[in-house]
């Protein structure tokens, strides 16, 4: 018989191709592999543990390399600072930033969130043409807004 656990995998994987979610594709497709292998479970706490911050590690190498590779220099940076848009730019980068790190801890601690997520993005797309940003940033949004909810039902 099919676990259940087999089954939201499916689930997700569909939800992924349907929403043309690459990442969440590989990423069941990955898990359906260490499964199918009977890796301990060990591994998979172990993967559950430290991925988000593998994860984020990659994306900040990745956010980086303009950097490295010298396409974004001094100047550029300098020029962060002297128009509106750039500081709008610049303010918005912040933001993001700090509303995915409490994304990051509501993903850890509830990853039942991460299904609500995919199908709020499939919604999104399908009705309403949007993209696929991502879990964290996604994540850090209903933070916020359960965050606002708590505050106003606590009052």
């Amino acid at each position: 018989m099919i676990s259940s656990s087999t089954i939201l995998l499916i689930i997700l994987f569909i939800l992924g191709y349907i929403a043309k979610n690459q990442a969440i594709m590989i990423a069941v497709y990955v898990l359906f592999g260490l499964k199918l292998l009977k890796v301990d479970e060990k591994w998979l706490h172990y993967i559950h543990d430290k991925g988000i911050g593998w994860g984020v590690i990659v994306i900040t190498i990745a956010v980086l390399v303009p950097i490295a590779t010298g396409e974004v220099g001094m100047d550029d940076l300098l020029k962060t600072v002297q128009t509106p848009r750039a500081w709008v730019a610049l303010l918005s980068g912040i933001f993001v930033a700090v509303i995915a790190k409490y994304g990051l801890g509501l993903l850890a601690n509830e990853p039942e969130i991460t299904t609500a997520l995919v199908i709020g993005t499939i919604i999104a797309i399908v009705v309403f043409k949007g993209v696929a940003v991502g879990p964290l940033i996604g994540a850090g949004i209903a933070y916020l807004l359960l965050k606002v909810l708590s505050f106003f039902s606590s009052t």
